[in-house]
């Protein structure tokens, strides 16, 4: 990690930050280069804790958007090989702009293929019905650990894509299709 300490006009030590390690930052995470040099100042130039500091701020910034509309968006489609199951999955945001991103449509296909391998009842836990003891875990699609990494729920997955676009964004619906089954 590069760090450089200068002084400032008053005399005091400070934590510059480089360029080279605004631009690490801002390819790992994708987040603005001004929010990665105050991510760096914040984690005093530690690379992996400005990427959390990002992280936390996204999540928080996506709390703060989302009642905002989404009626923007694309329906994903997923067929696992063999052509036996299968899922569609309705992803919604803000804007047509990043509706036609490659990253909202990576993760609405990410979407599909998490529905399609774990077969989730409910978008999350708010749908459980109150009679029936389910494991949101299992049952719900936002609460599931996303499957290509467990380390993360798809709901942080979605967080993560929030901050990086600025903008809400919902799974309005999905259905999953399984050959011979109802």
């Amino acid at each position: 990690m590069e760090r450089a300490v200068s002084t400032n006009a008053q005399g005091e030590r400070t934590l510059g930050i480089t360029v080279d390690a605004i631009k690490a930052l801002r390819d790992l995470t994708g987040a603005g280069v001004m929010d990665c040099r105050r991510a760096l100042e914040e984690a005093e130039g530690d690379l992996d804790r400005a990427q959390e500091v990002l992280r936390e701020k996204g999540v928080a910034a996506a709390v703060k958007r989302s009642d905002r509309a989404t009626n923007e968006g694309v329906i994903e489609s997923y067929i696992h090989s063999g052509n036996r199951l299968g899922a569609i999955v309705e992803l919604n945001c803000e804007t047509d702009f990043v509706a036609r991103t490659e990253e909202f449509h990576s993760l609405a296909h990410d979407l599909a293929m998490q529905v399609a391998a774990m077969g989730p009842r409910y978008l999350s836990p708010e749908d459980l019905p109150q009679d029936e003891s389910l494991a949101p875990e299992q049952d719900c699609l936002l609460c599931q650990p996303f499957i290509k990494d467990p380390g993360r729920t798809v709901q942080d997955l979605i967080n993560e894509v929030r901050g990086r676009t600025g903008e809400n964004i919902q799974v309005r619906r999905f259905v999953r299709y399984t050959l011979g089954q109802e």
